[in-house]
C-alpha cells in the first residue's frame, strides 16, 4: 500500500468511527465548562469556537459555562484593585464583584457569543441572573476566612436555556448568580456547570482545564468509575485543584448526567477528540 493510500485508509477508518458517535450524540445536549489556557490563546480559543459550532450544526445542543478569572485579574490589576484568594476561590468585595460581573457578564460573555456567531453559530449570552436561571446562597467561610460576595448554587431554573435550545442558540452562560434577596453572588464556573448539567439531565459534561486529567504514578487514568474516583480521593491520588473538579463531576453523575471528562482544553479540537473518538482525550468517570 502506497504512503497516500494508507493516510486515505486511515482517514476512512476515522470518519466511520466519528459518525458513528455523532449519530449516537444527535440530540442530545453536552455542556461544556470552557476555561483555562482555552480561554487565553487565541488559536486554542478559535478552534473551540469551531468545535462548538460544529456540535450544534451536527443536531447536537452545546451550552457553554465560562470562567475568565485571569481576564478579572487583570482588570482589577489595571483599576488599582488588589485580586485576593483562599482555596483558589476568589475574595470577593462590593467593588470587586462590580468588575467581577462587568468582565464576565460583559467583555467575556459578549466576545464569546460575537465569536460563535462570526463562525457559523446561532449564540446568546446569559448571566445565571437572566430568567431566574441561578439562585445561589452565600459561601460559608473557607479556610476560616469570609470570602465576601461569593456564592454557591442553591436551585436552578433552566427554562431560558431550554427556550433557547428549542429556538436553535447555543446558550453561553457566566457564573454569576443572584440570592433571594437579590444580593448578587460571584460562582465558581465549575460548580456553576455541574448543577446546571444536572438541571438538564445532559448526555455528557466536558471540564476544559489546563492539565491532561486525573495523573496516578505519572500516568493519565482515561476512565474512572465513581466509586473509583472516590477512593482515589481518599487515597489522595486526587489532590489540590482537581478534587473541587472530581467532585464537581460527580455531583453530574449523582443527577442524571450520562458521564463527566476532564480534558486539557490547551489541545487544539479537543472536544471533538473526545466526543468522536473510542480513545478520547483526558478523564472519563461513569456512573
Amino acid at each position: 500500500m502506497s504512503e497516500r493510500e494508507s493516510v486515505g485508509a486511515e482517514k476512512k477508518a476515522l470518519l466511520i468511527e466519528a459518525l458513528s458517535f455523532i449519530g449516537r450524540f444527535k440530540g442530545t445536549v453536552v455542556v461544556i465548562k470552557y476555561g483555562g489556557a482555552a480561554q487565553e490563546k487565541e488559536t486554542v480559543k478559535l478552534s473551540f469556537i469551531q468545535d462548538v459550532v460544529l456540535l450544534q450544526s451536527l443536531g447536537m445542543f452545546p451550552v457553554v459555562v465560562h470562567g475568565g478569572g485571569p481576564e478579572v485579574s487583570r482588570t482589577m490589576k489595571d483599576m488599582g484593585l488588589e485580586a485576593a484568594f483562599i482555596e483558589g476561590l476568589r475574595v470577593t468585595t462590593p467593588e470587586g464583584l462590580r468588575v467581577t460581573e462587568m468582565v464576565l457578564s460583559g467583555r467575556v460573555n459578549k466576545e464569546l457569543v460575537g465569536l460563535l456567531q462570526a463562525n457559523g453559530g446561532n449564540a446568546l449570552g446569559l448571566s445565571g441572573k437572566d430568567g431566574g436561571l441561578i439562585r445561589a446562597r452565600k459561601l460559608g467561610p473557607v479556610g476560616g476566612v469570609d470570602l465576601g460576595l461569593v456564592g454557591e448554587v442553591d436551585t436552578v431554573d433552566t427554562s431560558v436555556v431550554t427556550m433557547l435550545l428549542e429556538k436553535g442558540y447555543i446558550p453561553v452562560i457566566s457564573p454569576i448568580g443572584m440570592g433571594e434577596d437579590g444580593i448578587t453572588f460571584n460562582i465558581n464556573a465549575d460548580n456553576v456547570a455541574s448543577r446546571v448539567a444536572s438541571a438538564l439531565k445532559a448526555e455528557r459534561m466536558i471540564f476544559m482545564t489546563d492539565v491532561e486529567g486525573v495523573m496516578d504514578d505519572g500516568a493519565l487514568v482515561t476512565s474512572l468509575t465513581a466509586a473509583e474516583a472516590l477512593r482515589l480521593i481518599d487515597q489522595g491520588v486526587i489532590s489540590g485543584g482537581m478534587v473541587p473538579k472530581v467532585e464537581a463531576m460527580l455531583h453530574c453523575l449523582n443527577n442524571g448526567v450520562g458521564s463527566a471528562t476532564i480534558i486539557n482544553g490547551a489541545e487544539p479540537h479537543a472536544i471533538i477528540s473526545e466526543l468522536f473518538t473510542v480513545k478520547g482525550v483526558g478523564t472519563q468517570i461513569t456512573p
